[in-house]
């Protein structure tokens, strides 16, 4: 009850934070997603063992590339090719047997593009048709929230059939399919609300957006396991560090990016 107490309190802080971004302004949005991107870099860089700093200037300059200078679309697919190739190859990573050990230029390129280029597109997610689109990048945070929280739910419950034992203990395949089926739900209430998508598109993005922010959770996972650590930090009572809280997010973003782009092209 004391965890899920602290996991609550924290979730509150966590969600008044991120709307108090969104609906003050694009700028506020912007700069909050920049300094996420810096936090999990941090945690990143201390749990894989990346010497230097050069990740940090590398992101920034990414960040600001394509969040500020970069007007033209088709340049954002230069960025979104290779960090979906990095999230493919963290995949067989991720489901591999054997230890991997990463040299310093993997570690690099892995951090810039696998959490430095996930923060990017979610940040470029709701200026996708041109404007600042709120209930857009809002629905996806509640999808990502509403799956997380339900699998966690769910998965106390009911759980019985471990999801993916070697690398997550804790989680179910009970909590997992709890978790997409009330993401489902809320994609149906959001269509009601954000009518640029359809029903359908609403749907198939929470599909999208729950299977790879499980994989995207579970890679995050391994990452810990392989270093022998619980958390990726401490500054969030009850949820571990900002890597911990945007692990879903960040793996999940290039692709609801893409199926955003896909949406556009077929409407």
């Amino acid at each position: 009850m004391k965890e899920i107490f602290k996991r609550s309190i924290t979730g509150v802080i966590y969600v008044v934070l991120l709307l108090s971004a969104v609906f003050l302004n694009s700028d506020a949005f912007d700069f909050l997603f920049m300094a996420f991107g810096l936090a999990c870099l941090f945690e990143y860089k201390r749990i894989i063992k990346l010497k230097g700093y050069y990740i940090f200037v590398a992101y920034l300059a990414l960040w600001w590339s394509y969040i500020y200078l970069i007007q033209d679309a088709w340049l954002a697919y230069i960025l979104l090719l290779p960090t979906l190739l990095t999230s493919i190859f963290l995949l067989f990573f991720l489901f591999s047997k054997k230890k991997r050990s990463f040299k310093p230029v993997e570690k690099f390129l892995i951090g810039l593009l696998y959490i430095g280029g996930g923060c990017i597109f979610l940040t470029m997610i709701p200026y996708i048709a041109g404007g600042f689109e709120k209930i857009l990048i809002m629905g996806i945070f509640i999808l990502i929230w509403v799956n997380d929280s339900f699998a966690y739910f769910v998965g106390k419950s009911f759980g019985r059939t471990k999801l993916f034992p070697s690398v997550s203990p804790k989680k179910t395949i009970e909590g997992a399919l709890g978790g997409f089926v009330f993401a489902l739900i809320a994609a149906y209430i959001i269509s009601r609300y954000e009518t640029n998508l359809t029903l359908i598109q609403w749907l198939i993005l929470a599909g999208v957006i729950v299977l790879t922010g499980n994989l995207g959770d579970l890679i995050e996972s391994k990452f810990k396991r392989n270093a022998n650590v619980k958390d990726s930090g401490a500054i969030l009572p009850g949820h571990g560090g900002i890597w911990d809280r945007l692990d879903s997010l960040v793996f999940a973003a290039p692709f609801a990016f893409l199926t955003l782009i896909i949406f556009s092209y077929v409407s």
